[in-house]
């Protein structure tokens, strides 16, 4: 029963069969059996999770999941002490309504790959960067959370699920490991 720790690129998409050109993770994965255990969209980059096992598949990937999630977000803008409030509190995005998380202001990691193709640099527009840490996930949550306080994502790289990090398992995008299954719930 292996679980796949893969650093998924920017475009790709989180499903294994064809899609019109577009590239997927069996452009990167050949192991047979494997489905992830959550989802990134394709805007979106960095680690995911793949099991053979249905039964952890599920686990992992449940919305009541309790596994914490961080993610580092490059916004268009700067937040000031009340849009990190508002993210940090629960927000009505419509929908839904999200559960209390962290979210801080970090400096741009220097461990970060470059993203190809690069994030468009506005000399009168600044950046920040974010780490949003949730116990949930809905489809696009971060990006709606930050844009619901007026900070659009520029680019979205998901570091830690649980126990499993790029810090502690590093991977550039495109490259994977396989993990015990068993470490999954021990965060």
């Amino acid at each position: 029963m292996p679980l796949i720790l893969f650093n998924k690129p920017f475009q790709v998409l989180c499903q294994f069969s064809p899609q019109d050109g577009r590239t997927t993770l069996a452009d990167h994965l050949t192991i047979p059996g494997i489905y992830p255990a959550g989802r990134l969209d394709a805007d979106s980059e960095g680690l995911l999770l793949l099991t053979d096992d249905g039964r952890l598949q599920h686990e992992i990937s449940h919305p009541d999941r309790k596994e914490a999630k961080t993610y580092l977000v490059q916004v268009d803008g700067v937040p000031d002490a009340a849009s990190l409030a508002r993210l940090q509190a629960p927000l009505d995005l419509g929908d839904f309504i999200t559960k209390p998380c962290k979210a801080v202001r970090i400096a741009e990691p220097d461990w970060l790959w470059p993203r190809n193709p690069p994030i468009r640099a506005r000399a009168d527009k600044p950046t920040a960067w974010l780490a949003i840490t949730l116990k949930e996930g809905k489809n696009r949550q971060v990006r709606r959370m930050t844009a619901a306080v007026g900070l659009p994502t520029l680019r979205l790289v998901r570091s830690a699920i649980g126990p499993f990090s790029l810090a502690s398992h590093p991977l550039l995008p495109g490259e994977w490991c396989e993990v015990p299954a068993e470490n999954i719930g021990k965060a």
